[in-house]
């Protein structure tokens, strides 16, 4: 038999393939609105079927969603701040501010979830853990005054996308800290991402259409492909969150930001800067600092 892969590496693998996933996400938007795609429509039919593939994927695999009244309060707060906010104000930007910028935002949550995790004693302080979340900072700092300073974008859009890591930094910290009591990561997934839309699918009481584009094979091509991400991403996070703690999945948001404005610059023809070459270096930077750090913690 096999030896087990070791902990320490299996979870850098997961943050590497959730962060990748993430980064083509990102940059899927901006082709689904090239394709007649509104952005919270493309995200609300990405969301009901991812979530409806999950839950049948869960399904055979013998799991079953729970539905009790604290289960459903987790799916529906959860998706709120994991899952609709965010994505809600991530789609809606990239097309103002480019899908390079808005994956560079998704760098800013471990700093947040860190202090958060801190604050609420989740986690212990951990100086090249720090460290390693605040050189990534830094570079995403760099980034975001350029983008402000450069004028190239509405600075309202450039606030909106700003506030993207916010949300996702108090979702990492609800789902840690509610996770319901003997439920599996792949329970869980299914209710986050069918909760979110659900939440989203409210907005339509403010005028909000939601109808989908079915007039191209690509504008349905690429909703179908962002459902078998957002399937695929949320499946493994639980996986991760449950397997290396909430300030290590934090990290898939630096990882997300490399893949995914590489992906704008060399595929989508955006156009690259210093500033983002020199914010990219200090977030690898970051990531393997702490994730060394979470390795030697798991080898205590």
């Amino acid at each position: 038999m096999p030896a087990a892969t070791p902990r320490p590496v299996l979870g850098l693998s997961l943050l590497f393939a959730i962060g990748t996933l993430l980064g083509l996400a990102s940059n899927l938007v901006k082709l689904a609105g090239n394709a007649g795609w509104q952005p919270l429509a493309y995200l609300l039919w990405s969301l009901l079927g991812g979530g409806l593939l999950l839950l049948l994927f869960a399904w055979q695999r013998g799991e079953r969603l729970g539905m009790s009244a604290a289960q459903q309060r987790y799916y529906l707060a959860s998706g709120l701040l994991s899952i609709a906010v965010p994505n809600a104000l991530l789609f809606s930007s990239i097309g103002h501010v480019g899908a390079g910028f808005a994956s560079m935002c998704l760098a800013f949550p471990p700093l947040l979830t860190y202090l958060l995790a801190l604050a609420l004693r989740m986690e212990g302080l951990s100086r090249v853990r720090m460290l390693g979340i605040c050189i990534g900072l830094a570079g995403t700092l760099v980034l975001a005054l350029g983008k402000l300073h450069s004028g190239d974008s509405p600075p309202l859009w450039v606030l909106a996308a700003l506030c993207v890591p916010l949300f996702l930094a108090l979702g990492n910290i609800y789902r840690a800290r509610y996770w319901p009591q003997g439920a599996s990561p792949l329970s869980l997934a299914p209710g986050m991402l069918l909760g979110g839309a659900l939440l989203l699918m409210a907005s339509a009481l403010l005028g909000v259409d939601f109808s989908p584009r079915l007039d191209s094979p690509m504008a349905v091509s690429l909703v179908l492909l962002q459902m078998l991400i957002f399937a695929g991403v949320y499946a493994l996070f639980f996986i991760l969150q449950d397997l290396a703690g909430t300030v290590f999945l934090s990290q898939i948001g630096s990882v997300a930001a490399i893949i995914g404005a590489a992906i704008a610059i060399g595929l989508l023809g955006e156009q690259g800067s210093l500033s983002m070459l020199l914010a990219a270096l200090c977030i690898v930077g970051g990531v393997l600092l702490v994730a060394w750090r979470g390795a030697k913690d798991a080898q205590a």
